[in-house]
Formats: structure tokens, C-alpha cells, sequence
């Protein structure tokens, strides 16, 4: 298998885009996302993610096939982010090589953190995210509601790019 090449997110992507999106959703325990997927009021945001201004995506390719996506986007000077990895090509660099092109995109836009959620029980995600330095910010205690009704918790992470400018004053 050839090594993994990210690249900046084109509209050409958007067949590869869902097939990533769609495969990993129908795992049904690493993304928030569920099957069936209505794709067409999602198009604007992908187009968005291509002009990438206030937000990107970056695609994964591994033999030509995009394996892994990111997207995220900016707003009150901070970035947020979701990512997928096809099954089996997890635990292969591919996570690493996506985080860092939009820590990248985040500190040229002038973000101040970087904020992401993950499952409780995604312990591989959650190393990753670590190895980067993101801090574990709290748990959202019965956040997400599943299409069958259940309730999962998800955990918050963050990044701080700034530890320069001045916090809030005390007392």
C-alpha cells in the first residue's frame, strides 16, 4: 500500500467526500453522524470547505482513493473539527497527517483553539487528539440523541494556540 498524501479539499472530492462519511456512519460508534444522510442541504457546506476562508476540508488519499476526511471551520476565533478514516486505514498516520494540515489552517487564520468532541469509549481518537496537546475540557453528559432514541455522552477536547494574550481578570 502507498503512504498517504492530504491534500486540500476541491469539488471533484465530493463523491469520495461522502463514500468516507457514509462508511464510517454506518459503523455506528466513531462519528456523530447516522445513515440514511441527506446530502443536499449538505452541499453548501462542502463547497464552503473548498474555498476554505472560514472553513476547510482536507481529504486523505492512499492509491488515488481518498481514505479520510476533515473538515472544520472558524468562528469566534476558534476552529472546530470532524474527521473520518476509512476501516482499515486507522492507526496509520492518516489522523496525524490531517490534524496537523488544520492546526496549520487554524493558526494562519488566526485562531486561538482548536475544539473537537469524541466518544467516551474512543480511545484511539482521544490518543491522537493528546499527542497534539489537546486537554480534555469536560464531558456533555446525554448530549448527542442517536436516531433510536438513546442519549451518548461525548467528551470535549481543546487545543489552546494562544497562551499569550491576557486571560480574563480575576475577582
Amino acid at each position: 500500500m502507498a503512504a498517504a498524501t492530504v491534500r486540500r479539499l476541491v469539488p471533484d472530492d465530493w463523491d469520495g467526500w461522502r463514500e468516507v462519511y457514509e462508511a464510517v456512519a454506518a459503523e455506528g460508534r466513531w462519528i456523530g453522524g447516522e445513515l440514511p444522510v441527506d446530502w443536499e442541504p449538505r452541499r453548501p457546506g462542502f463547497e464552503a470547505m473548498c474555498e476554505g476562508e472560514r472553513a476547510v476540508g482536507y481529504v486523505a488519499e492512499v492509491d488515488g482513493r481518498v481514505v479520510g476526511t476533515l473538515g472544520g471551520e472558524l468562528s469566534l476565533g476558534r476552529t472546530g473539527l470532524g474527521m473520518a478514516i476509512l476501516d482499515g486505514y486507522r492507526s496509520m498516520g492518516i489522523g496525524s497527517l490531517l490534524l496537523e494540515a488544520f492546526i496549520g489552517w487554524s493558526r494562519e487564520r488566526g485562531a486561538h483553539k482548536v475544539e473537537l468532541s469524541l466518544w467516551p469509549w474512543n480511545d484511539r481518537a482521544r490518543g491522537l487528539y493528546e499527542k497534539f496537546g489537546f486537554e480534555v475540557q469536560g464531558v456533555r453528559r446525554r448530549h448527542w440523541r442517536r436516531n433510536d432514541g438513546s442519549l451518548w455522552d461525548d467528551v470535549s477536547m481543546g487545543l489552546v494556540l494562544d497562551e499569550d494574550a491576557p486571560g480574563a481578570p480575576t475577582s
